[in-house]
């Protein structure tokens, strides 16, 4: 992003686009919950067909969740409807529908947006980072918790039914009284319905169905975070060096999805754009990118690309890079050969 470029002239072009349309919120609630539940019907039914085939419904379900989240997303940014009211309570309904508590979900994320990229207020809503130096610094077995942490297999197998039965139901510390009554509001109508559900089609039924579309919904959502803030050159600086623009733009990919993805992930894939301007609800991301020059130099990834990001593991401030744990070593070795020459040098 071009260095001269004010926070503030960006902000504004942008700020034209943050407003919500309820014609185009309705539609979007209409084109999306009710084909859930019909999928979701869909794939019960194929049960007397083919276990395959009620995988991969549950599977095009699973992708529908991720569209719910962002629903529920932008009702989290009171971006989805102009209506605060109305946005709780859709907020609150997505979230029993994608296992999210909508009050806790909400104060967390708000951190994430006013700390991304921020070296000194890393640890709230984000994906776990460690630097170079602290990884070196870092004991034996933090080490290994971070290791398994970054593993993929953890982080997108493991991951989703951790957030989803673990950490989205249990409530911060330092909750409100309004977070924690609506976390458990959301527990207890999921247990309900969970209870009736499984009452009715029997639980082997219901997990055939329920567990792949978690699983992959959680998958999705937790690639789509990851990559679009871990990408080589990402954006990463101490507290009195950080500034929010930079931090959404250069902080922030760009991820370029086939149209039928788009619209299944709510172009959350113009993530810096959403970075700079949260308000901006998510059928207007794409018309505030391609509005907006500055936006279009934001860092583009694409699903090869993105795949890449999967053997980022540290950041290196030095650098100003992600690295992985081979690249470390690799470092590591060669400063070491380094030394030993050096050491004969001076010896002769």
């Amino acid at each position: 992003m071009n260095n001269k470029l004010k926070q503030k002239e960006l902000r504004n072009k942008v700020a034209p686009f943050a407003t919500s349309d309820r014609k185009k919120s309705m539609i979007q609630l209409m084109n999306t919950i009710p084909p859930f539940f019909l999928l979701w019907f869909l794939a019960y039914q194929s049960q007397s067909i083919s276990m395959w085939l009620t995988v991969f419904l549950a599977v095009i379900t699973g992708g529908f969740v991720v569209r719910i989240f962002i629903i529920f997303h932008d009702c989290a940014h009171q971006s989805f409807f102009s209506s605060k009211k109305a946005n709780q309570i859709w907020g609150t309904i997505t979230g029993i529908i994608t296992h999210f508590p909508f009050e806790k979900w909400k104060k967390e994320h708000a951190i994430h947006h006013a700390t991304s990229g921020n070296l000194d207020k890393r640890g709230t809503g984000d994906i776990w980072v460690m630097t170079v130096n602290e990884y070196m610094a870092a004991s034996f077995w933090k080490k290994v918790k971070y290791r398994l942490y970054r593993n993929p297999f953890v982080m997108f197998g493991l991951g989703p039914f951790f957030l989803f039965f673990i950490d989205n139901r249990i409530n911060r510390k330092k909750a409100t009284k309004k977070e924690r009554w609506n976390t458990y509001f959301i527990n207890v109508t999921i247990v309900l319905i969970y209870t009736i559900v499984i009452s009715v089609i029997g639980w082997q039924a219901f997990l055939l169905i329920q567990l792949p579309i978690l699983f992959v919904a959680g998958s999705v959502g937790i690639w789509l975070f990851y990559v679009q803030h871990q990408f080589e050159d990402s954006y990463y600086e101490n507290e009195e060096e950080w500034n929010y623009v930079k931090a959404a733009v250069d902080g922030s990919s760009y991820y370029k999805l086939p149209k039928i993805l788009e619209w299944l992930t709510g172009s959350i894939g113009y993530h810096h754009v959403h970075h700079l301007s949260p308000r901006v609800p998510n059928y207007r991301l794409e018309d505030a990118h391609h509005s907006n020059k500055p936006l279009q130099e934001a860092t583009t990834i694409t699903i090869r690309t993105s795949l890449e990001s999967v053997r980022f593991r540290l950041y290196d401030e030095a650098a100003q890079t992600f690295v992985s744990f081979k690249d470390l070593k690799k470092q590591h070795v060669k400063k070491s050969a380094t030394g030993v020459i050096l050491n004969n040098n001076t010896t002769t």
